[in-house]
């Protein structure tokens, strides 16, 4: 064993970065890497997403009391699985009475239909 310390480029350590394997980089600032992250989180459960998927489905929107037995959940799952998508911008909601309706934005629609692009013909 030696006692000298490695130098860069050497087995000990500093050959990849001396060789250029640690410039992989991206365009995304760290606020856009978090919230992007937490969209995909907040559709990281069978509950929201399949209340994405029902909220999308209706140009109108769609009351909270219309998705609980389509989901088979309480209706406080799907109000909390609603709030949890509202928070990651994926549905907006209106109130008209005593009901709050939920539709899909913009971006919501895109993230589903790139999920539907991308699925491949077997995996239906």
């Amino acid at each position: 064993m030696s006692n000298q310390t490695p130098k860069p480029g050497t087995d000990d350590g500093e050959r990849g970065r001396s060789a250029g394997c640690c410039t992989a980089t991206h365009d995304l600032r760290d606020d856009d890497v978090a919230d992007d992250v937490e969209t995909l989180a907040a559709l990281g459960n069978d509950t929201r997403y399949e209340a994405l998927r029902l909220v999308a489905s209706d140009e109108d929107g769609v009351c909270v009391c219309e998705l609980e037995p389509s989901l088979g959940v309480s209706q406080s799952a799907v109000s909390q699985a609603l709030s949890r998508l509202f928070g990651a911008g994926l549905v907006e909601r209106r109130k008209e009475g005593r009901w709050r309706y939920y539709s899909a934005t913009p971006r919501a629609k895109r993230l589903l239909a790139v999920l539907d692009e991308t699925r491949g013909p077997g995996d239906d």
